[in-house]
């Protein structure tokens, strides 16, 4: 059995409120003591999420213009960014938690995204 059971549906869904708690947590939680980046980072990083939300093609998109694989690429990249962040940049406490908790459930839900069915070509 395959354990990926996170469909295009389901990620469309949960990319509008990740992208608006990337935008407001780092206020609510007080992040930045380490350094004002950890602020920075995220914001950023969730406007860039509501962009690609409302420009990929998939069930909430305003603008289905790029295509949902260049967005799960995305995602991936913004784990790995996530990942290294209290290293490279110094984050310690809560703004490392933060960004190491975000890694992991960013990876997370790509590493479950279940492959599309397509259909295959019938052999002649």
């Amino acid at each position: 059995m395959d354990p990926r059971f996170i469909t295009k549906t389901m990620h469309a869904y949960l990319d509008y409120p990740v992208a608006a708690a990337l935008i407001g947590m780092p206020f609510l939680l007080g992040l930045g003591e380490s350094n004002p980046l950890a602020v920075w980072l995220s914001v950023g990083t969730g406007v860039a999420a509501l962009l690609l939300t409302i420009l990929t093609d998939h069930k909430t998109s305003l603008f289905r213009i790029l295509p949902y694989s260049f967005h799960l690429v995305v995602d991936a990249l913004v784990g790995v960014t996530f990942l290294f962040a209290p290293l490279l940049l110094g984050f310690t406490g809560v703004d490392a938690a933060f960004y190491w908790l975000n890694a992991a459930a960013v990876l997370t839900v790509v590493s479950l995204h279940k492959p599309e069915d397509v259909p295959t070509p019938a052999l002649a």
